[in-house]
């Protein structure tokens, strides 16, 4: 798709290298309140941060809908991949297939939030407008850049279950993943939560919570944050990530401009013994949930993990009134505290026809296992059963 291009009507579709380029009240009048990692401010921090851009493997590629007067619409938040790092929906194996058949799996498309596994609206409408309309439009746009692009694919990852199923209707290809979340049902504290579940259960989240009693832990959002904090998470996260990924993503730059334009939304649990910061665990705040991101630690203490990643989580989403935790991606150890498998969506247009019957053929075999095993993980939920307990 060039620049400018016509749609349909008086719509027209053009490519935003920068997102500084839009207004921060036209791109979050798209994307609105409800999800913050689809907001100008977190978009806009990776950029200008240098942890995503030329160098990184993720160039930015916006997709903008705009009416005549150039007003606008309707956007995708769009890169141009150069790896598959950074996702967590992973296709590895259909890059390495694809290169044995002698293609070029990369660079590819790619409509994500850059390192956040978090479901949530990837084609942005500005309520205002007719919603089924721009969703078409902006699919169609997506769908003529891939075209026209030449590259081997276009990936969605994170989407709705509505925009997945629409994808769907415009020949793209469904991946079905899997969560881990908690539900809020109304709880008046932790022990009202603690009181929905086995008698096994309850006593072992106690145990754990009770053995990290010496840590004093803070929820620290707004203006309580201070420069300090974010040095100690940096450090914090710069060890961990050097150890799982072996180069973190994000750029110290990042946090201090999310604390410049967003600190409102972040709440970040940080661990002290003796007044001296020991981990963390960031989360940023939507309109009904509590997201978790990024954890890292300089001292192995058992246990603190599940105390800052999760039981602080509910804490904070039952004394705020929020409905849900999102934990981020992976760790069935999740579901015995109270997080529950759920499903995510994700979207795939692939231009090799044949590579795409083979990938459709992965994914519907990739489908039914996935449901059957969520559907086993189910069983092993936590909550007492009432006539059994």
């Amino acid at each position: 798709m060039r620049e400018g291009s016509r749609l349909t009507g008086s719509l027209t579709a053009r490519i935003v290298d920068r997102l500084d380029k839009i207004p921060a009240a036209d791109w979050d009048a798209c994307a609105g309140a409800d999800n913050p990692f689809v907001a100008h401010a977190f978009l806009n921090a990776l950029e200008i941060s240098g942890s995503v851009g030329r160098g990184t493997g993720w160039l930015p590629q916006h997709i903008v809908l705009e009416d005549d007067a150039g007003q606008l619409l309707g956007a995708v938040p769009l890169y141009v991949k150069g790896h598959s790092q950074g996702e967590y929906v992973f296709d590895h194996g259909w890059a390495e297939a694809y290169e044995r058949a002698g293609g070029r799996y990369y660079p590819k498309l790619q409509v994500a939030v850059p390192f956040s596994p978090v479901p949530g609206p990837r084609l942005l409408v500005k309520p205002s407008a007719d919603d089924a309309v721009m969703r078409s439009a902006l699919i169609g746009a997506l769908t003529s850049t891939a075209e026209k692009s030449g590259l081997s694919s276009l990936h969605i990852t994170f989407c709705t279950g509505e925009e997945a199923a629409e994808l769907v209707e415009h020949g793209y290809l469904h991946r079905l993943g899997c969560q881990y979340h908690w539900t809020n049902a109304g709880y008046g504290s932790f022990e009202d939560f603690l009181g929905t579940l086995s008698s096994r259960k309850r006593k072992t989240i106690r145990k754990e919570r009770a053995s990290v009693a010496g840590i004093e832990i803070r929820a620290l959002s707004g203006d309580d944050l201070t420069p300090d904090h974010w040095d100690a998470f940096f450090e914090f996260y710069m060890d961990t990530g050097s150890r799982k990924w072996g180069r973190p993503y994000l750029t110290r730059a990042f946090f201090e401009a999310i604390h410049q334009t967003m600190r409102e939304k972040i709440v970040l649990v940080m661990a002290f013994r003796d007044g001296r910061p020991i981990a963390g665990a960031l989360n940023l705040r939507g309109t009904d949930a509590l997201y978790g991101r990024n954890w890292g630690c300089v001292e192995d203490v058992p246990n603190l993990h599940f105390e800052c990643c999760y039981y602080q989580a509910i804490d904070y989403a039952i004394a705020h009134g929020l409905q849900r935790v999102e934990a981020g991606a992976q760790g069935e150890h999740k579901i015995q505290r109270g997080y529950l498998p759920v499903e995510t969506h994700s979207a795939h247009w692939i231009a090799d026809a044949n590579f795409r019957e083979a990938i459709a053929d992965y994914l519907d075999r990739e489908r039914r296992v996935m449901r059957n095993e969520m559907q086993e993980l189910g069983t092993l939920s936590p909550f007492r059963r009432v006539e059994n307990d």
